[in-house]
């Protein structure tokens, strides 16, 4: 026998188990040999950001990484580790055979919201207040999407009178004006204001004092809504961005 192969061979019937079975079988799930404990996965996002902390581990879709849940102090996120416990994803973990976006679905999870404590009182409502199904949406007078969100809630009201949708008033700080647009409006509790607004035309200034829009703004931040428009549905998941208003009506009535 060439004595490189000899070598070669001794070398692999040498090899310990523990290395041999690291080698496993496409698709075998392999968590029962690896550990990952609460205190090793804190070490290891440590590295990443002193502030940042584990609330729970778990086995991933992918065989070979952990799901790890972090609070970053701003918003919770999934995030992947793998059994080696060098790399760590964060980013999006897709289907492909269910075409799904897990990450994006934990992200939705771990970020629920708690709906009570959101004041309803200064909404601008949209439908029957007293309809079964509610949605929360945080707006901006100078949003375009939530511009083209406005007109598909009143294509929504339009096919269903068992939804309502009350408008909190959330400037963004990067469109000028658009604080005291929210703010007439919010003193006028006025729908005819806010489709003004959407329309691009002039609103006239506030006709009252209000402590409203500051308190919405300060909201926001402890929900981890940094975005508009931002959809709250009755269950206390938060869903950014524009809907059609068919996929809005499915979203809620899943709710």
């Amino acid at each position: 026998m060439n004595k490189f192969l000899f070598f070669l061979l001794a070398a692999f019937i040498c090899l310990p188990f523990s290395n041999a079975h690291a080698f496993s079988k496409m698709g075998e799930d392999c968590s029962k040999c690896h550990k990952l404990t609460k205190e090793d996965a804190t070490a290891i996002v440590k590295n990443m950001s002193p502030a940042w902390s584990i609330i729970d581990i778990k086995s991933s879709p992918v065989k070979s990484m952990w799901e790890i849940d972090i609070a970053t102090g701003q918003q919770n996120v999934p995030a992947y580790l793998d059994f080696s416990k060098r790399y760590l994803l964060m980013g999006e973990l897709i289907d492909l055979k269910e075409k799904k976006n897990l990450s994006r679905e934990r992200f939705e999870d771990l970020n629920r919201v708690d709906v009570s404590t959101i004041p309803l009182d200064d909404a601008i409502v949209m439908g029957d207040k007293n309809a079964p199904y509610k949605l929360i949406v945080f707006s901006d007078p100078d949003c375009p999407y939530c511009g083209k969100l406005h007109e598909e809630i009143k294509k929504v009201l339009e096919k269903r009178k068992d939804i309502a949708f009350f408008i909190k008033m959330f400037p963004l700080p990067m469109h000028k004006g658009a604080y005291d647009k929210a703010k007439a409006i919010v003193c006028e509790k006025s729908l005819a204001l806010l489709d003004d607004a959407f329309a691009r035309k002039d609103i006239p200034p506030a006709k009252c004092t209000t402590s409203v829009i500051d308190d919405n703004i300060k909201l926001g931040g402890k929900l981890g809504i940094n975005g508009t428009p931002a959809m709250i549905f009755s269950d206390g998941k938060v869903q950014p961005g524009y809907m059609e208003a068919d996929a809005l009506i499915q979203a809620v009535l899943k709710k």
